[in-house]
C-alpha cells in the first residue's frame, strides 16, 4: 500500500473540518489492542486548535466496544473513504459489534492494514493519527438545550468526548 504524508494544515482541504454537516462524512475510528483491532463508523466530530495542538474531535458511547480498545491503546485513527463506493461497508461497521463479531472487518469487505503501526484500511483515501489527551463523559447538567440533548441521547447513553492531537495525516494511494 502507497500512502503520501499529508502536512497538517490541509486536513481541511479534503475533509469537512466539521464531521458530520454531510453524510459523506461518516468515517471509522479504529483502535488496536493486543493485536486485535476494533472499529466504529463516526459522524460526530471536528477538528481544531486546543491546546495549541491540532486537534481531532470525536464522541462515542460508553457501549461501543471500540471505546475499550482506545482506553487501552491510547491511540486511535480516523480513516475516510469514497463515502459512495464503501456506504455499506461503512453501515455495516457501524450496526455490527466487534465484541458480538469480532470477524466484522472482513465481513464488511475492508482490508485492514496499518501506518505507523497504528490500524487502517486499504480501501481508504485518507487516514489521520490521533494520541488522546482529554476524555470527559457529557453530562445532563451541561446540556444548555435539554432538546438537543433529549434527541440525541433518549436512552441517556451519554457519548464520551476525546480531544485527541493529530501525530500524522495520509493520504492513501492504493
Amino acid at each position: 500500500m502507497k500512502t503520501r504524508k499529508m502536512e497538517l494544515g490541509g486536513i481541511t482541504k479534503v475533509i469537512d473540518p466539521i464531521i458530520g454537516m454531510r453524510q459523506k462524512d461518516w468515517y471509522l475510528v479504529s483502535a488496536k489492542d493486543n493485536g486485535t483491532t476494533n472499529a466504529l463508523t463516526a459522524a460526530w466530530g471536528g477538528f481544531g486548535n486546543v491546546c495549541e495542538k491540532p486537534v481531532a474531535t470525536i464522541y462515542i458511547r460508553p457501549q461501543r466496544y471500540t471505546k475499550k480498545f482506545i482506553d487501552a491503546s491510547g491511540y486511535f485513527t480516523m480513516t475516510y473513504f469514497d463515502f459512495q463506493k464503501y456506504e455499506k461497508a461503512l453501515a455495516y461497521m457501524g450496526s455490527h459489534s466487534g465484541a458480538n463479531e469480532p470477524d466484522k472487518i472482513h465481513k464488511a469487505g475492508l482490508t485492514l492494514t496499518e501506518i505507523d503501526g497504528q490500524p487502517t484500511y486499504a480501501e481508504g483515501k485518507y487516514v489521520f493519527i490521533c494520541k488522546p489527551f482529554f476524555c470527559q463523559q457529557l453530562a445532563p447538567e451541561n446540556f444548555l438545550d435539554k432538546e438537543i440533548m433529549s434527541a440525541s441521547f433518549p436512552d441517556k447513553d451519554f457519548s464520551f468526548m476525546y480531544i485527541a492531537e493529530i501525530k500524522a495525516a495520509y493520504e492513501i494511494l492504493g
